[in-house]
């Protein structure tokens, strides 16, 4: 569509005019302001498009200003040198993390656009932000802390075409990439860190430590009968109490509210066996590794929630959907706060050297059946591109089948007392201080009894995944007495991120640095692994 096109100029208007007439209002408490007029782009083309970066930014400003609960600011940059905006919402002094902690509320961190032509997350905290600057639920203030980040992925986003997300119903007018400008998947870069993006979003985390993440996304896939399906942290290390409060309470209140409220139906995200897929028949989730967002909070001892709008719904639909379970989750976080204060706390205070934790796991079935509803689309096509879209039909075909929601430990050790990183790993070293690891260095050497892993044989994938060939150590520990350089790291597991660092640092972990190939040049020939690790003591 060219710049000059009315729907554009109208969202540009209406930016402006707010802009123009809103600076000096500002909502009293139990007050509401009508902020109707001020559009996002999805909403002043009849959901045909999806907003721009510059857009996005200016409807934040205007936003920032019609409220004392609204602090805009950033959080990092993108590849391309973008700023990453976040809105920060609750009764706080300003948006630095200074300010959110000093509140002691609980911290809820919602993202979306990681993959940027799943847009309705986008969309839909645009439309929350303008609810909340009109009045929407202010009680939600009295005990949370809302950290609002809907263009994590901005570089793809400006990269719009007709012919992504194919099948996707809409928008039609386009939408960005999938990938950062580099090529990479975000969502797959919590461990290993390769993008700006990546280190911009743990340092988010790091300084101001939501204690309730949300990460925003859409899904094809299986035709199901769900507007939305949604998941907690899946790596079987994750706090129990951090999954039980998620799958006992917290996603089936959020369902139930959801069936009462709109008549829609939610559920855990899932799929059918993929053509060729050698399983029996059964509602299968995805990935339990860190390198996705859900299962790397998880690690943090943090609650997670990954929300898929059904791609096959309309743009409209998806954008609702997403609003409606954002604000569904927001209800509970605030008639639960302080619940999830003490838990995610006692989750941080749980030792865990000495427990046999998982380093590699597999899907666990159901003990019973459970019933799925699968759906069903019809054809349409793209008015301006004539591509296929598929869409849903309003029908429910229920199916009982197992469900392989969760993952159980297939390969086990016991996490150590501590590990033992070499002052020359610089590498490591760099992505440790980025996740925020603590850790202390040995002022002179020493000789100590240590486990240290013996390479037996090691595998590296024929075809980079992510820009890296995957590698797989295979050997055993074994005891020995080694003397340490002054300048050794010595990183305890018995810290809030202790469940994170064994599954960085272990060489059989499937999803460690070694995995991601950033030890390969301390690994060449070499026939132990360069990391020691401090045994706990009998």
């Amino acid at each position: 569509m060219p710049e000059s096109a009315p729907d554009v100029r109208r969202v540009r208007l209406a930016l402006a005019l707010g802009l123009a007439l809103l600076t000096a209002v500002v909502p009293a408490r139990g007050q509401e302001i009508d902020l109707s007029f001020l559009a996002t782009r999805a909403e002043a083309t009849d959901f045909e498009e999806t907003t721009r970066y510059d857009e996005l930014v200016g409807f934040l400003d205007v936003l920032a200003r019609t409220s004392p609960r609204l602090h805009l600011t950033h959080f990092g940059y993108s590849t391309e040198g973008r700023a990453l905006p976040l809105m920060v919402y609750g009764d706080v002094a300003d948006a630095t993390p200074e300010a959110v902690l000093a509140t002691g509320k609980t911290r809820v961190f919602v993202m979306a656009n990681i993959h940027a032509g799943e847009v309705c997350g986008k969309e839909a905290m645009l439309m929350l932000l303008r609810k909340l600057a009109a009045g929407y639920r202010e009680e939600w203030a009295d005990s949370l802390v809302l950290l609002v980040a809907p263009i994590y992925n901005a570089d793809g986003n400006e990269r719009v075409s007709l012919y992504h997300r194919p099948r996707q119903h809409g928008p039609v007018g386009g939408m960005g990439q999938r990938p950062n400008a580099e090529g990479y998947d975000l969502n797959r870069d919590h461990v290993k860190l390769d993008t700006p993006e990546a280190r911009s979003l743990v340092r988010l985390m790091n300084r101001y430590d939501p204690h309730v993440v949300l990460d925003l996304h859409t899904t094809n896939g299986t035709y199901h009968a769900y507007h939305l399906t949604y998941a907690p942290p899946l790596h079987p290390n994750t706090s129990e109490a951090v999954v039980d409060l998620l799958r006992k309470d917290w996603l089936p209140e959020v369902t139930r509210a959801i069936r009462e409220k709109y008549g829609w139906e939610y559920y855990y995200y899932g799929n059918l066996p993929w053509p060729g897929m050698d399983a029996e028949r059964g509602w299968y989730t995805f990935d339990h590794r860190p390198r996705f967002n859900n299962n790397y909070v998880g690690l943090r001892n943090r609650i997670a929630i990954l929300s898929e709008a059904y791609a096959y719904a309309t743009f409209e639909e998806r954008i609702r959907a997403t609003l409606y379970f954002v604000e569904e989750n927001l209800d509970f976080a605030f008639l639960h706060a302080k619940e999830i204060r003490e838990l995610t706390a006692l989750a941080d205070a749980e030792p865990v050297p000495g427990k046999a934790l998982a380093l590699r796991a597999e899907h666990a079935r159901s003990e019973h059946p459970v019933e799925i509803l699968l759906g069903e689309v019809v054809e349409e096509k793209n008015p301006y591109s004539g591509a296929v879209m598929l869409r849903r039909k309003d029908v429910r075909h229920p199916e009982m089948m197992y469900e392989y929601g969760a993952f159980k430990p297939t390969e086990t050790a016991v996490a150590p007392e501590a590990y033992l990183v070499p002052p020359e790993l610089s590498v490591v070293i760099d992505r440790l201080d980025a996740h925020g690891v603590r850790y202390s260095r040995l002022d002179a050497g020493r000789t100590e009894t240590v486990e240290r892993f013996r390479i037996d044989s090691t595998h590296v994938a024929e075809r980079p995944f992510q820009k890296h060939r995957a590698r797989t150590l295979f050997g055993a520990y074994e005891r020995a007495e080694a003397t340490l350089p002054a300048g050794t790291l010595v990183v305890p597991v018995n810290q809030p991120l202790g469940r994170l660092i064994f599954t960085m640092l272990e060489p059989r972990s499937d999803d460690g640095f070694a995995t991601w190939a950033l030890l390969d040049d301390a690994l060449e020939g070499a026939a132990y692994y360069p990391i020691l690790r401090r045994p706990v003591a009998r």
